[in-house]
């Protein structure tokens, strides 16, 4: 072959003895020499697949997945919440005729008289209550009366203000929706879509102006901000709001003595002496309180008007409290998921507790969760007494993280005697450590006699038992001792601010020896 006849030579200008190409190229020879040589992997077998697989399911394995690999207990937890409104009230029946039986003329047109409803905690006053509301409701939907229930809850909306401003902004809302009905069909009347000669209007101009007032209407109702209107003005704006149309209104007030505390009476002067001014809607209260007395701090005025009928709901008994959750667990738990000791146990438990149906139900579920987490088929006695225990320390946590500072430093001197191995305490004792306490983190110093209120108070709250004893001659002291437990008491007060920066505590104990 001649020269010519070579094949280009594709390595151009460079030079194959130079030391850098020469490295290159071997790099890559021996890449392709290794990639040539290297034998063809085994193709993967079925069996290596599905170990792979199975590999992964079980790294794939959590947390939650472990805690789900269990039977469940619950069919319905949510029937066993405070917040869940039964279709059946057992033991209240006679209550629950009473508000129908006064309520019932606001199905009538009329507007029905005030209602109070008395009872402790847990009697079934905001259940029925709500129960009866929603009767009430669907009954006016089913023979086209306009009659709204509103409920509010003073403990949460505690201020005439905010009473007022939620009120009014429930009742623009519904009067724009209303509007906005009215607009489409008319709107769509405009357009040719109805039969003029069949409508209200005689004219499309008489259509026209309807829209227009109705769109001007929508304009004219504002929500009321939470907050920055003058009160008067909040008023105005729900009545306008709930006299817009015609309709009976029954507002209902649970918790009615915490908006009396915290704001007085005008609010219930306001709704109750509203009926004499509105034109086309009426107004009736219905309050639900806990304090049998709060309406002795009422304006005469106020109370005439507000108590028109007055329903008191007993305590339940163990009996009742058994029915009441058997009927609960029938829809809450899955089949056989409680041992026959259980309701019983939880019925006895609550029936101690004034006969608090909230805490039997409270109890029922806490078990139900403790059995649970520890993945046992259903639920047992001992379940039911680890949940006992749960709900009092979270009880005595709550009360006393909410306790005034004061209150706190009389508590945190009974622990610190307790710790010492004092016996008996007296409060005097109580009182040399408080005086300490205080001093320590700069605080006032109340009198020994305010002193002794704080305990008994502390008393009162289960806290701690303070008995009055005779000393002779002496006269007569309080022996106080810790009626919760000390440990977890002593780490809820210490993560106060001000009390965890006392650092040492133990020498005002000493002190207190040695004086």
């Amino acid at each position: 072959m001649t020269d010519a006849d070579e094949p280009p030579d594709d390595t151009g200008d460079v030079d194959s003895d130079d030391p850098e190409f020469s490295g290159v190229s071997e790099g890559v020879a021996d890449s392709v020499t290794t990639s040539r040589s290297d034998p063809t992997p085994p193709e993967a077998t079925l069996d290596d697949v599905r170990s792979e697989e199975e590999s992964a399911d079980e790294a794939s394995q959590g947390l939650f997945d472990d805690l789900l690999s269990g039977q469940p207990i619950f069919e319905n937890k949510e029937v066993l919440r405070p917040s869940y409104t039964p279709r059946k009230l057992p033991h209240r029946e006679e209550q629950i005729n009473n508000m129908a039986t006064i309520l019932v003329t606001a199905l009538r047109g009329d507007t029905p008289s005030n209602i109070l409803i008395y009872g402790k905690t847990g009697t079934g006053k905001t259940a029925s209550a709500k129960f009866v509301s929603d009767e009430l409701e669907s009954t006016s939907e089913k023979y086209e009366v306009p009659c709204e229930v509103e409920y509010i809850n003073c403990e949460v909306t505690d201020t005439q203000y905010r009473v007022l401003a939620q009120l009014a902004n429930k009742f623009i809302g519904k009067n724009r929706e209303s509007i906005d009905e009215d607009l489409a069909d008319l709107e769509a009347l405009r357009e040719g879509g109805g039969d003029l000669a069949e409508s209200s209007y005689d004219s499309p101009r008489s259509v026209e102006q309807r829209i227009e007032e109705l769109e001007a209407d929508r304009d004219r109702f504002e929500e009321v901000p939470m907050t920055g209107w003058p009160t008067d003005r909040v008023y105005s704006s729900f009545f306008d709001a709930v006299d817009y149309r015609e309709r009976v209104v029954v507002i209902m007030l649970d918790e009615i003595d915490k908006l009396v505390e915290k704001s007085g009476d005008d609010t219930l002067y306001n709704l109750s002496r509203m009926n004499s001014e509105l034109e086309n809607s009426r107004v009736s209260i219905m309050g639900i309180s806990n304090d049998l007395k709060f309406t002795d701090f009422l304006d005469p005025r106020v109370k005439s008007s507000l108590g028109e009928e007055e329903i008191v709901f007993p305590p339940y008994d163990a009996n009742q409290l058994r029915d009441i959750l058997e009927h609960r667990a029938e829809e809450a738990f899955e089949p056989d998921a409680l041992t026959d000791d259980v309701i019983p146990l939880c019925a006895a438990f609550a029936a101690q507790e004034h006969g608090d149906a909230r805490r039997a139900l409270d109890l029922l579920r806490t078990a139900g969760e403790l059995a649970e987490r520890d993945q046992t088929d259903g639920v047992e006695e001992a379940h039911v007494r680890k949940a006992q225990e749960k709900i009092e320390l979270d009880r005595v946590v709550e009360v006393v993280r909410t306790l005034p500072q004061q209150s706190k430093l009389v508590l945190f001197s009974i622990i610190l005697l307790e710790k010492q191995g004092v016996h008996n305490i007296n409060t005097g004792e109580v009182y040399n450590i408080y005086k300490r306490l205080c001093e320590e983190i700069d605080t006032d110093v109340l009198t020994q006699r305010r002193v002794t209120d704080l305990i008994s108070e502390l008393d009162m709250l289960g806290i701690v038992n303070a008995v009055v004893v005779s000393k002779g001659r002496y006269g007569r002291t309080k022996e106080i001792s810790l009626s919760v437990p000390l440990e977890e008491t002593e780490a809820v007060l210490l993560s106060d601010s001000r009390l965890g920066d006392i650092e040492d505590v133990q020498p005002f104990v000493q002190a207190r020896f040695d004086s």
